[in-house]
């Protein structure tokens, strides 16, 4: 965060909050510690995936890879308090050939039309989080896609955040970082491939303990504000 203006607080005055991501997992890798937070105070968290994550398991067929990754990626919604079946929606988009079409946009701004939230939580959409570590084209094609949205909606919602870094607010997730491991190991078979010589519950904890880091003696998950109607 050197070199940034400090963050501001994560916005505390919503009931609705709506994830778009490409991929199953990509809630995990971040955001997971903030949704469980929000969730446990009442508030109402849906995510919505632009595919089931077929390409994404080495060796395996897609026809495999896809539904083991879509209930791997319920479970992981359900430790967090999002409804595993109601609160989690796949789009079918072809895994890793996600890109910013008229039919992407217009499946994005039907489910903001659908849900109405206050609240859009997207993935992060820069070119690289950090130095030899480039962004995926599927991130980067549906974070645009999301934004190019919300500025050709009449009445979009009151806040668009990506999750990533250089953040402009954060929550503070002490004493959910537990159930953020909990989400993110339930990504079980696609974690072992990914690497099988590490336990899928230490590649969680590494995850998690690098996507909230300390501010002010308090882990925080960061978001980066893209739009706001908000005053």
């Amino acid at each position: 965060m050197s070199g940034f203006p400090e963050p501001l607080p994560f916005p505390a005055d919503w009931t609705s909050l709506l994830v778009l991501v490409p991929h199953p997992d990509d809630p995990e890798y971040g955001m997971a510690a903030a949704v469980a937070k929000w969730t446990a105070a009442g508030k109402t968290v849906r995510y919505a995936l632009a595919c089931r994550g077929e390409a994404g398991i080495e060796g395996m067929p897609p026809q495999q890879a896809g539904p083991l990754r879509e209930a791997e990626q319920r479970r992981a919604a359900a430790i967090v308090g999002v409804h595993p079946d109601e609160g989690v929606d796949f789009w079918d988009f072809p895994d890793s050939d996600i890109r910013n079409t008229p039919e992407l946009r217009a499946k994005i701004a039907a489910v903001i039309t659908e849900v109405r939230p206050e609240v859009v939580v997207s993935i992060y959409g820069g070119a690289q989080f950090g130095p030899d570590a480039p962004n995926q084209r599927d991130h980067i094609e549906f974070a645009a896609a999301v934004t190019d949205v919300w500025d050709t909606l009449d009445k979009p919602p009151r806040w668009l955040f990506q999750n990533g870094p250089e953040p402009t607010h954060v929550e503070a997730v002490d004493g959910y970082l537990d159930a953020a491991i909990d989400a993110l190991a339930a990504h079980e078979v696609y974690l072992s491939v990914l690497d099988p010589d590490t336990p899928v519950r230490e590649q969680a904890r590494a995850v998690i303990d690098m996507t909230t880091p300390a501010q002010h003696g308090a882990r925080v998950a960061g978001f980066s504000l893209q739009r706001t109607t908000a005053a």
